[in-house]
């Protein structure tokens, strides 16, 4: 999770109010979206939120969205309002419903965690389609068709002296339109989305390959999908949604693999609520990794650890769910958060891999 997009949640005054909640619903299903948003706002009323408060994120979620399931949606807010308001394609079986001092984001962070941007690419000999995806949201967030040109795109079983000539003309075509569809991918993983799936024609997508060279990227060949298609074939959401797993996997083993190399050496490392908090005062913290609920039975005291911001509009006194302190550092310090399992962390419910390393003393 990028922390950076709620510092200004942070920078609010509190208490606030976090709803993230289930908002799935078909033509049946209206009742059941209006149950799981009342219980929510009673949590909230039961652990003493405002009723102001409760009115606002009541009437917020109480719209229904039109997207197809699973939905859910998170929402803070103060006694200014709502300050966040996000809807994401995912299953919440568990509502987080927290009235407290900082906004309750762990278990947002683990759905971050498995949200992946993406360039998808549907390629024929015409040209093709390159869009910008978020696996959050079913449609493109920006689409560009690609034709190049079209009048010797077809190889035509002709005999004769003619016929090798007007296959090279038809190569050099297919070359050509390649070339502008690799522009136009090379043109979005610049502004910053390195995983591009290339999906298509089998002798289109080589080409297009071929013509983005070495450029920095994750680039990953489907077997299925076709321009007509418009992507909404079975076969191609299944393998777009395959692809994506394994990006996130993958994202993850990365991460477990720096925890381990580091707590191996004894070097840019940071476990337990103790230290870690340490590290923030310090501003060591690149990543911050956590496992939610172990990390929600413990507690953060502020005055422990001088310099330790939290909330800079009304510094805290008291000690806060240690999940709520830890993430609310990261925001502050421009800090990822990530969330794996306390056994790959050497059974802490928190670690963090570190900027550089201090030796002790």
């Amino acid at each position: 999770m990028d922390s950076a997009t709620f510092q200004t949640v942070y920078a609010a005054p509190g208490p606030f109010a976090t709803v993230f909640v289930d908002v799935s619903h078909d033509e049946t299903g209206e009742h059941a979206h209006d149950l799981r948003v009342r219980a929510a706002c009673e949590q909230l009323r039961e652990q003493g939120a405002e009723e102001s408060v409760v009115k606002r994120l009541a009437d917020q979620l109480a719209e229904l969205v039109r997207r197809p399931s699973p939905i859910a949606r998170l929402a803070i807010a103060n006694a200014d309002g709502v300050l966040h308001d996000e809807v994401v394609a995912t299953q919440v079986d568990r509502t987080v419903a927290t009235w407290g001092p900082l906004p309750d984001l762990a278990h947002w962070a683990e759905h971050v965690d498995s949200r992946v941007d993406f360039v998808l690419a549907l390629v024929d000999h015409e040209g093709g389609d390159v869009a910008v995806m978020h696996s959050d949201v079913p449609e493109p967030e920006d689409e560009r068709s690609i034709t190049g040109e079209t009048e010797h795109v077809h190889k035509v079983p002709t005999g004769g002296w003619s016929a090798l000539r007007y296959q090279h003309e038809t190569e050099n075509v297919w070359a050509q339109n390649a070339e502008l569809v690799a522009a136009e991918i090379s043109r979005r993983v610049r502004e910053g989305h390195r995983l591009v799936l290339l999906a298509g024609d089998p002798q289109s997508k080589s080409l297009v390959r071929d013509a983005l060279g070495d450029l920095p990227m994750d680039l990953v060949e489907l077997d299925s999908g076709t321009r007509a298609e418009d992507g909404g074939g079975e076969a191609m959401q299944q393998a777009v949604r395959e692809a994506l797993m394994d990006e996130v996997v993958g994202r993850r083993v990365d991460l477990v693999h720096q925890l381990r190399e580091r707590m191996g050496r004894g070097e840019s490392v940071a476990t337990g609520v103790r230290d870690v908090a340490d590290a923030f005062v310090r501003g060591q913290v690149e990543t911050l990794l956590l496992d939610p609920l172990p990390l929600a039975d413990l507690e953060l005291a502020p005055a422990d650890h001088p310099g330790l911001v939290l909330s800079p509009a009304a510094p805290l006194a008291q000690p806060v769910r240690a999940d709520l302190g830890l993430v609310a550092a990261a925001a502050h310090t421009d800090a990822a958060v990530s969330v794996l399992p306390s056994r790959v962390m050497g059974g802490a419910p928190v670690a963090a891999l570190l900027r550089w390393h201090q030796p002790a003393g």
